[in-house]
């Protein structure tokens, strides 16, 4: 996660330098479009033939994506070394689009599922502290030393990451190489339905997070972050602090009553965000909408498994997954466009991004008041 986090806080100013600060949007946007597509891969593979071979082709990803960045700077047309770079994005978005559906299920197959909500916030505790690290290394190197520097340390981790998985043992029962058939998406079984309540509680929470990593680091900057990775360290750090308690929560509440929690959360941390004229109230909007991402994620990933018939947890992660890519995509493709480095438009779609939480929250009241419909008429 260190090695994807430093990047994101320097790509906007990195596509200044070529004059093109009006695409910022399709830097988060491509990213996930590669992702979603590869969503309908990695599921099915993790669970035909094993989580390893899918958490190496994300890792591999990563480290090679470094390196294609740095090739960049070698092309003298600045309008064709934008579309590398953007292609590059959309290649890089195959390794989120593997590696945490691998990673996930390699895990929820080590615990038992009471303890399961516990074990993913752990997962998230360890991500990040890498997204904590990451974006404040990133700014460091990309303003102290430049960013084919900062691009040359992403897949630097990304070859430790890889050399580290390699060390890992197989958890799937009866696991095999890849095959040409796991590939044949037409075949079915890239999808899980079951995860679908998941994946719709997902999609407004997306949104939001799309239109924060897209515009947040020019409000940053314009608040006066010379490092601007250093601000998402701190929201990070209060994902941290939650995803400690939260996971083990969800465990013995429930996940519903968690995301209802993360819902309220992330309306008020968008509403602070638009409200941000000053570094106090933006560090605090930093600090409560960290609050909502660290219980959000991990009550997410445990529903999503609770959901999933036996021996589809790594499909059913891929599905609900493929609401987040969906949702980082529209909401960093929308708000890229509409902002185009106009500060008057952030006060409305931050307060957009609240109307997200409240959409989230009005989704899950209604779910848990079907179900327990349905339980009474049992």
């Amino acid at each position: 996660m260190a090695s994807f986090g430093m990047l994101l806080p320097e790509l906007p100013g990195y596509l200044e330098t070529y004059d093109a600060g009006h695409l910022i949007g399709w830097i988060v946007a491509l990213f996930t479009v590669g992702a979603f597509f590869s969503r309908f891969f990695s599921g099915r593979i993790a669970d035909r033939a094993g989580r390893k071979p899918v958490m190496l082709f994300g890792t591999a990803v990563t480290a090679l994506a470094g390196l294609a960045y740095i090739g960049v700077d070698w092309l003298d047309d600045a309008s064709f070394a934008v579309s590398v770079f953007l292609t590059i994005r959309l290649l890089h978005g195959l390794s989120t689009g593997f590696r945490p559906t691998g990673t996930s299920a390699f895990l929820t197959d080590l615990v038992p599922m009471h303890r399961r909500g516990e074990a993913l916030g752990y997962l998230g505790v360890a991500g990040n502290a890498g997204m904590a690290l990451g974006p404040s290394l990133g700014s460091w190197l990309a303003v102290d030393f430049g960013y084919d520097t900062m691009f040359a340390a992403s897949s630097l981790l990304g070859v430790v990451s890889y050399v580290m998985t390699q060390r890992l043992p197989e958890t799937l029962p009866n696991a095999r190489p890849v095959s040409m058939e796991d590939l044949n998406v037409f075949q079915g079984g890239t999808v899980e339905p079951a995860a679908w309540p998941a994946a719709l509680f997902l999609l407004p929470v997306a949104v939001a997070f799309g239109t924060f990593l897209t515009v947040t680091p020019d409000l940053v900057e314009g608040l006066g972050f010379v490092y601007k990775g250093s601000f998402n360290t701190i929201v990070v750090i209060a994902s941290i602090a939650m995803r400690l308690v939260a996971g083990k929560a969800s465990d013995k509440y429930g996940r519903p009553q968690l995301l209802l929690i993360g819902a309220v959360l992330l309306a008020l941390g968008m509403w602070l965000f638009s409200a941000s004229t000053s570094v106090p109230v933006l560090v605090a909007a930093g600090i409560v909408y960290g609050m909502s991402v660290g219980i959000n994620m991990p009550a997410i990933f445990a529903w999503t498994v609770d959901l999933a018939p036996e021996g589809k947890a790594a499909t059913a992660l891929g599905t609900m997954l493929m609401a987040l890519e969906v949702g980082i995509g529209v909401g960093a493709f929308a708000s890229g466009s509409w902002y185009a480095s106009d500060p008057s438009v952030l006060l409305t779609l931050y307060l957009g991004c609240a109307w997200c939480g409240v959409v989230g929250l009005g989704f899950m009241l209604w779910w848990m008041r079907v179900h327990k419909t349905e339980r009474d008429n049992c």
